[in-house]
């Protein structure tokens, strides 16, 4: 391979809330790495110069919840496809959860994963290892073979653990090799064949319904089985208010939790089901106006350290039966972004903080050296035109599915290019 090019980005307003940094400056990179912040190094002679002025110069963004459907479900999507929809959306870490066709339950299908990944070159993907084998809650999988594959967490995706003897177990297990484990709070029995939040709306439409108890449950069942063995949990996609007050009181106490959000929860609720669009049935369910303007208090104090896409990619099938028979999920790489940015614009969010949410903060929570720009740092970036304004349509997608609620919006900030490791994956021809 050859090297790296030296690339400096001019003039663009810097933000690194790892390293303290909100200022115009320029970025000096080499050797895939950042060389300089401000003034070159001594005889630095860059082969490209990349303008940013009026522009955002950030960390490229970590996203805790990508999945991009290969292998196994290629009809839906691609790595290649939706890593250069990452890529086109300033994404340059994704994590992909485990249920995979075949699982990530050995180092094989692990490393298959990020061989295609590399391959293809528009994003780094990190495979989430499954903690019990085929994801079938029973048996533990070879964590210690799964992390030496380049696993940087263990999960179970939305199929949670019936047996508290077995996450126990596997909590003890992930613990002894430093493994942070990603839990989805749903409890089965309570969420089993639901496709809503337990409410007003439910009952009104007569949609199977998810009572706010089925994550309550497992959040506290997974904070105590957290706190007896000292593993490190994190909860990927809360929903409620009363889940988020769990965790912020036993991340108090001392117990090693963390959580996230998606995005589309932080906008979108019970609502938006009013029209049974099925680009609207999620897993968890978008809940009350009161659980999203907590969630959105727990991402402004931290509570919630990250924000993710939660990206599920469909075929146009997936959401044509009756809104209870489709598929949950939503195609929302290229929406995560824009709407984390129409945030700081409502004034919800401060601009640095929000950043914070989409890069070290999550980078943090899988261990990982990247969201940040510090001298001697990985050089992802992502170069951002914040006063852009422009419509979601299918033809502005570019990754291959179109399951948004989003499609018809206008969206704020565009992406106009994107670095990985210091080369240029994503360029915009046309500031439209």
């Amino acid at each position: 391979m050859a090297s790296s090019p030296k690339i400096t980005i001019r003039n663009g307003r810097l933000i690194d809330p790892a390293s303290g940094i909100d200022r115009e400056t320029d970025l000096h990179i080499a050797e895939g790495r950042v060389a300089a912040v401000g003034a070159a190094p001594s005889g630095f002679q860059p082969d490209r110069t990349l303008d940013a002025s009026g522009r955002l110069v950030l960390p490229g963004l970590v996203d805790l919840s990508a999945r991009l459907r290969e292998p196994g479900h290629e009809h839906k999507a691609t790595i290649a496809s939706e890593t250069r929809a990452a890529a086109a959306s300033g994404i340059t870490t994704l994590c992909c959860p485990p249920d995979t066709q075949p699982v990530i339950d050995t180092p094989a299908v692990a490393q298959l994963i990020q061989q295609t990944a590399n391959r293809n070159g528009y994003a780094r993907v990190l495979p989430i290892g499954a903690l019990t084998r085929g994801l079938k809650g029973e048996t533990l999988a070879e964590m210690a073979a799964l992390k030496r594959a380049g696993c940087p967490a263990l999960g179970e995706a939305e199929r949670p653990i019936r047996s508290t003897h077995v996450q126990r177990r596997a909590l003890e297990y992930a613990a002894s090799f430093g493994m942070p484990v990603f839990l989805h709070p749903l409890d089965p029995e309570l969420s089993e064949g639901g496709c809503a939040h337990e409410g007003r709306i439910s009952a009104r439409l007569g949609l199977p319904a998810i009572p706010e108890a089925a994550e309550t449950l497992a959040v506290a069942r997974g904070l105590a089985l957290a706190e007896q063995t000292g593993a490190r949990i994190h909860f990927r996609g809360l929903s409620t208010a009363r889940a988020v007050t769990l965790l912020a009181e036993a991340r108090r106490r001392g117990v090693r939790a963390s959580g996230d959000v998606s995005i589309h929860q932080l906008f979108l609720t019970e609502d938006d089901l009013a029209g049974l669009d099925a680009n609207c049935h999620l897993l968890p369910p978008l809940r009350t106006q009161a659980d999203r303007e907590a969630l959105r208090a727990a991402v402004v104090n931290g509570d919630l350290e990250a924000v993710c896409s939660d990206h599920q990619p469909h075929d146009a099938d997936a959401k044509l039966a009756p809104f209870p028979e489709t598929d949950p999920g939503i195609a929302a790489l290229e929406t995560l972004l824009p709407l984390a940015l129409r945030l700081v614009e409502e004034g919800v969010i401060g601009l640095p903080e929000m950043i914070a949410r989409l890069t070290q903060g999550p980078a943090g929570v899988v261990d990982q050296p990247y969201g940040r720009l510090g001298i001697g740092e990985i050089a992802d970036v992502c170069v951002l035109d914040p006063e852009a304004r422009w419509t979601l349509t299918p033809e502005t997608l570019v990754g291959r599915a179109g399951n948004t609620p989003f499609i018809g919006t206008e969206m704020h900030g565009r992406v106009s290019w994107t670095l990985l490791g210091g080369r240029v994956v994503f360029e915009r021809v046309e500031q439209d």
